[in-house]
């Protein structure tokens, strides 16, 4: 199978709307135009539900950490007010402290390697409660404004809208909230809520109540707008950059499910053109997965079914030539015994004609008696002969009467056939030209192929026509030697050459008895060549008719 042609079955395959590759893409878009949705979805109806929640999470957890450090300073007999004041005052003298202040502070705590880079000097405001509350106002956007309950005065602000939201404490504090608020948490000693800011137009989170101290009040602030805001743009975002790996994935799954579908085509191609039963095909993949092992099971398959249904047809073939024979077989046995009884009927009826004019006295005479009794012993002879012809020509053909090898000099028993045949030569008005070469030795049985030449002998004197020569001529080669039965006249119809050795097949089709012979002669002529493994044959040749016989040489002739 050529590759151009693979190609065109491979595209054939292709253009089908249930294609696999087709069917892997529309899997993989929808696959991915469906998570893109799910997470759209998502974002859109829980991502802003669940940001809430954190921002609820870190509200209680700013609570815990502001109640902690309060809570260690109340513990050892501190002011809250007092502590404030006395971090501030801290914050703002380092701050005044000029650059090389730091700088000195610095080299001397350098180690020794010498590491020039400056140090940070150590601040006992890392665990301060103004860090804190600067950490919560800078990390996560919560504005936290302390107020002592005592005086109503705000102790600390992390935020601009400080004195707002102190006042605003005092009024949850009272029982004056919001008619917008939202309680989503409520704990013992403060609530988590959301509230509704009607001079910017937004929600808050809101956190407020006390700290464990039971003094210092507290309300912690966190906008929630920027939360909604990030869910749309989370989701804006979401749906390009889908879009984007959308189209992205698509061109990627294009070349991809080529090449994992090209030799799945190949392979689809292959198995149709197996179904056609051309073997001949085979799979060239190169991989090393799956497909290549199908590959190789289709092959190793095409090989058997190759194999196996050349072995099917060839056993058909048999059986169909052996159906053919017996047929034949079958028409031949017809055949010939329709001439067996066409040639036993003549003689029979002529011995019965001939015997019941003797009953009947019809030959008083001496004479004419002798006359039907020679008519009676003829015609009984040629039967006789007949039924000869035909047990030899059996035995022949089914091996029961093999040759007897013997070395012998074929040409003195041409010589001695010619002689014995020079007596029909007068009738006949035929001559025989045969110039006797030295001995040509040969292996064979004498006997029988002294009747094959005999056959050929008769059969040319009873056809000789025209100049009425005959010539027999042997020739050498090749460690056979060919005797050539040449005689003048009419050449036999090319269509009846192949016939000539079938039993009982004549040329003359009124099958009259002017010749005589039984047709059986170069059918014995045929089986006896057979049994010695050599050749025979009849060509028209320039002048008349040519029957031929090869002999092998013995050893002797060719040593000598």
């Amino acid at each position: 199978m050529t590759s151009g042609a693979l190609e065109r079955q491979i595209r054939s395959h292709t253009t089908l709307h249930h294609s696999l590759r087709h069917r892997i893409m529309l899997i993989f878009v929808g696959l991915m135009a469906i998570m893109i949705f799910a997470i759209w979805a998502i974002n859109n109806f829980w991502l802003e539900h669940y940001y809430v929640n954190q921002k609820l999470l870190m509200m209680e957890e700013a609570y815990e950490e502001l109640d902690h450090v309060v809570m260690e300073k109340v513990n050892a007999g501190e002011d809250i007010g007092s502590v404030i004041r006395a971090e501030m005052e801290q914050e703002w003298e380092q701050w005044r402290k000029p650059p090389a202040y730091f700088e000195s502070e610095a080299t001397e705590t350098l180690p020794e390697s010498g590491d020039s880079a400056l140090v940070e000097p150590e601040m006992e405001a890392d665990d301060s409660l103004i860090t804190v509350l600067r950490s919560y106002e800078v990390k996560n956007n919560i504005t936290t404004v302390l107020i002592d309950s005592d005086t109503g005065k705000a102790l600390l602000s992390s935020g601009r809208e400080g004195d707002f939201l102190a006042q605003k404490v005092q009024r949850y504090v009272i029982g004056m909230d919001g008619a917008e608020s939202t309680i989503l948490q409520e704990h013992e000693n403060y609530i988590i809520e959301t509230n509704y800011d009607s001079r910017t137009h937004s929600s808050n989170m809101e956190s407020w109540g006390f700290f464990s101290d039971n003094r210092t009040q507290f309300i912690m602030s966190m906008p929630l707008a920027s939360i909604h805001d990030s869910v749309v743009l989370t989701n804006r975002f979401t749906t390009f950059a889908g879009i984007v790996v959308l189209i992205i994935g698509c061109v990627i799954m294009y070349f991809v499910t080529n090449r994992v579908t090209k030799p799945i085509l190949q392979l689809a191609a292959l198995s149709e053109r197996m179904s056609n039963l051309d073997f001949d095909v085979s799979y060239q993949g190169t991989e090393k997965d799956e497909i290549r092992i199908l590959g190789a099971s289709m092959n190793t398959l095409s090989g058997k079914l190759k194999e196996t249904i050349g072995e099917l047809q060839d056993a058909n073939c048999r059986l169909q030539h052996d159906i053919e024979e017996k047929i034949q077989i079958d028409e031949m046995r017809k055949e010939f015994i329709a001439n067996v009884s066409h040639e036993l009927k003549t003689p029979i009826a002529l011995i019965q004609g001939y015997a019941e004019g003797l009953a009947e006295g019809m030959c008083e005479d001496e004479a004419s008696r002798n006359d039907y009794c020679e008519v009676i012993m003829d015609e009984a002879s040629k039967m006789n002969k007949l039924v000869k012809q035909l047990l030899t020509l059996t035995a022949l053909e089914f091996g029961n009467d093999t040759p007897v090898l013997s070395t012998f000099d074929l040409s003195e028993l041409i010589q001695d056939l010619v002689n014995s045949s020079s007596i029909l030569l007068p009738s006949n008005e035929a001559t025989i030209y045969y110039e006797k070469p030295d001995p040509v030795y040969v292996l064979g049985d004498e006997f029988k192929i002294e009747e094959v030449i005999t056959n050929y002998l008769t059969n040319a004197i009873h056809h000789v026509d025209g100049e009425r020569i005959i010539r027999i001529a042997l020739e050498q080669g090749n460690g056979v030697v060919r005797t050539n039965v040449f005689n003048t006249g009419n050449h036999i119809p090319e269509s009846d050459l192949p016939n000539l050795w079938t039993k009982f097949y004549k040329v003359d089709k009124a099958r009259t008895r002017a010749y005589g012979g039984s047709g059986i002669g170069l059918s014995i002529v045929k089986a006896i060549m057979d049994a010695h493994h050599q050749e025979c044959g009849v060509e028209n040749v320039p002048g008349g008719v040519n029957f031929w016989f090869t002999m092998k040489l013995s050893e002797a002739k060719l040593s000598a």
